[in-house]
């Protein structure tokens, strides 16, 4: 009898360290991966952040800016398979703040690299860091 008990103890902490690796990694599949940074150097840049398949998948794209503001005109994301789509943004960002969510087309793609065209928008002399963050 005790026998049967041990075996079913055994299988219910079987069962919990499952349930508990398990939501684990779905929330891990729900939070924001950081990808990368670039500086805008001069008063007018362009930048391009790799980030190749060994990340996985994505479904989003948002970008953070910090230091200073930056004046997005507009981003490119390169997928692994080659095509590339423009993603128009238009809009200053100030330090602090991020960027809409984006989503990409299509089901969850390998982002190969991610393009930035961008400019300080502000006369400050201090330059600004935009970070890239992909959502599985």
């Amino acid at each position: 009898m005790t026998l049967m008990l041990k075996a079913t103890s055994i299988y219910r902490i079987a069962a919990l360290v499952f349930f508990a690796l398990f939501s684990q990694y779905a929330q891990a599949q729900g939070a924001w991966v950081y990808l990368g940074e670039a500086n805008v150097d001069g008063q007018v840049d362009h930048d391009n952040i790799k980030v190749g398949s060994s990340q996985g998948s994505f479904r989003a794209i948002r970008m953070r800016v910090d230091i200073a503001p930056i004046r997005f005109d507009r981003v490119i994301v390169h997928y692994g398979n080659g095509s590339a789509v423009p993603i128009s943004i238009r809009s200053k960002i100030n330090p602090g703040g991020q960027t809409r969510v984006i989503d990409l087309p299509g089901d969850q793609r390998i982002i190969e690299s991610v393009e930035f065209f961008y400019e300080r928008a502000s006369g400050s002399p201090s330059k600004p860091k935009v970070r890239l963050f992909g959502l599985h």
